[in-house]
């Protein structure tokens, strides 16, 4: 079932567009929408997953027309795939998931000082992503009453 639309989807380009999937499937519980070959009948033209309530895209690289964009050809990537999780907890429950997979933690996930749990890690086709959960808020201590003074008795 396709994810609501959303105004702006992620395009991943990867060297093996169906081992891609299949990762995506066992590290984040992905769901295989759409998938079109190309031409060739080898490589993926387009596909469509859906995790975390959104789509995400993704094809093969097809160097012959963009000269090769994988984040392994470009010597890495300068973008994050971020996933906001709803519980803290399950940012490490993600990672581990992901890390067991094939993805490689680059950042464990730890609570952090902007008041997230976070964690990074890269995917077997060089692609970044973060997990993070906003921490529950710190509750306010209660105000003490101020102390009664004690009149002390005199002798």
């Amino acid at each position: 079932m396709p994810a609501k639309p959303n105004p702006i989807v992620s395009y991943l380009t990867v060297s093996d567009g169906v081992a891609a999937i299949n990762f995506y499937k066992k590290a984040f519980g992905a769901k295989e929408v759409r998938r079109h070959k190309a031409d060739d009948g080898k490589r993926l033209m387009h596909a469509e997953i859906v995790f975390n309530g959104h789509s995400v895209y993704l094809s093969d690289d097809f160097p012959e027309w963009t000269g090769g964009r994988t984040p392994q050809k470009l010597g890495g990537t300068a973008v994050t795939m971020h996933l906001n999780l709803p519980k803290p907890k399950d940012v490490d429950i993600w990672m581990t998931r992901a890390e067991k997979a094939g993805g490689k933690v680059t950042m464990p996930a730890q609570d952090q000082f902007w008041g997230d749990r976070y964690g990074k890690l890269t995917d077997p086709f060089g692609h970044d992503w973060g997990f993070g959960s906003p921490l529950p808020k710190p509750k306010k201590a209660a105000k003490k009453a101020p102390a009664k003074k004690v009149k002390s008795k005199k002798r």
